[in-house]
């Protein structure tokens, strides 16, 4: 989970007429340059849209594009948009600005790295700016580049919709350990639509809330080197069947990864704050087949109310000596004890006590009997379990 961040009163960036001419940069505050002017030249695409663009090829990404307020980004189905390059790399979807993933399950849309060989961190990844809630009200700015701000009053803002969406490699971060995510949602609202994602071999967490409303179904996260699943700021809405795995062989290189990572507020310095995460988990499965220790399955947290039900854990791998299969504790503030959670723990190597202090929290249960989530959401990815 991040922690740079820079408040801004309630505002939205209104973008300027689109300007057809100038190919002129200027630098933003993580040194990246972003072009003017959107251009899809030479199977490269880059810069600043502003208004509706449908991609009719296969792309490389050749910088940032920025999908501004007013702006609406096609991507139609079979499409494969490839970077490398790193931190500079990315898919910014501003406030106001749109972005329609048109994929099916016969010809899903492909974002990956255009490396010989790929890996982890080759490039940013997507992110969507909305303008619902955040746990304080205020709105905030964007980790990776804070020229652009989120968050608002709007629970049911529509920033597009995705479906059918592979995202490899993601993850990259630059010198100041600021890092991109697979899949970024920044205050998107409840009329944004997220379903049939698949994130893969990235850097930081497989998906990201940063409050909003916005709902996700059938979501598969392989190999992320944090946490599978992260919510914090006032996320609200629901995840329904999700599929968290590490894979045999997989180490990560964080030092606290989680299947579940929960905030209620931003890192714990809003513990006043009205509106505090409150989501609900549905048919979930967290798989370790790695040597590699998960810190916890389930951290939730600093004032986090969570509704988690049909899930399971398993696998071969193990939780690291002092974790727990669910922890609600921390130093910035416990998460709530109106928190009903019921995981069925199936681990080789499960934690000796799998509930911290779990007097304090009655309705959180480690018990038999669920089945998780069901894995033919997902053959459209082709991914093997």
């Amino acid at each position: 989970m991040k922690k740079l961040f820079l408040k801004f009163a309630v505002a939205a960036l209104v973008a300027p007429a689109m300007v057809l001419t100038s190919c002129d940069k200027d630098d933003n505050d993580d040194n990246n340059n972003i072009t003017e002017t959107f251009t899809v030249e030479n199977g490269e695409m880059m810069g600043r849209l502003k208004s509706k663009y449908t991609l009719a090829a296969d792309v490389e990404l050749a910088g940032p594009v920025i999908v501004e307020e007013g702006g609406e980004l096609t991507i139609p189905a079979g499409r494969t948009i490839k970077a490398s390059g790193g931190f500079s790399n990315y898919i910014l979807v501003l406030q106001g600005g749109k972005i329609f993933v048109e994929g099916t399950s016969a010809s899903p849309v492909t974002m990956t790295s255009s490396a010989n060989e790929p890996g982890a961190e080759d490039w940013g990844g997507l992110i969507i700016n909305g303008r619902a809630p955040l746990a304080d009200g205020i709105t905030r700015s964007t980790e990776i580049n804070a020229n652009y701000p989120y968050g608002g009053s709007v629970a049911n803002d529509n920033s597009g919709k995705i479906t059918y969406l592979k995202l490899l490699y993601t993850g990259a971060k630059n010198g100041n350990n600021v890092e991109h995510n697979g899949l970024t949602l920044n205050a998107v609202g409840s009329g944004t639509v997220v379903e049939n994602i698949y994130v893969a071999d990235g850097g930081d967490d497989g998906i990201e809330f940063f409050g909003g409303s916005v709902n996700v179904t059938n979501l598969l996260v392989v190999n992320s080197d944090d946490d599978m699943f992260d919510m914090t700021d006032g996320w609200n809405g629901k995840l329904e069947n999700a599929y968290g795995i590490w894979r045999s062989g997989f180490k990560s290189s964080e030092s606290d990864p989680s299947g579940v990572e929960a905030d209620g507020n931003m890192d714990g310095k809003f513990a006043d704050a009205a509106n505090m995460s409150n989501f609900t988990i549905t048919n979930m499965t967290i798989e370790n087949n790695s040597a590699d220790s998960m810190n916890n399955v389930l951290k939730i947290r600093r004032g986090a109310k969570a509704t988690i039900t049909n899930a399971l854990v398993k696998g071969s791998g193990p939780v690291k000596a002092k974790g727990f299969i669910v922890d609600m504790t921390d130093g910035a503030g416990n998460g709530s004890t109106a928190s009903a959670i019921s995981i069925t723990n199936s681990l080789a190597n499960g934690p000796a006590t799998e509930v911290k202090n779990a007097a304090d929290f009655p309705n959180v249960k480690v018990e038999a009997g669920s089945a998780g989530c069901a894995t033919n959401s997902f053959g459209w990815t082709g991914y093997t379990f």
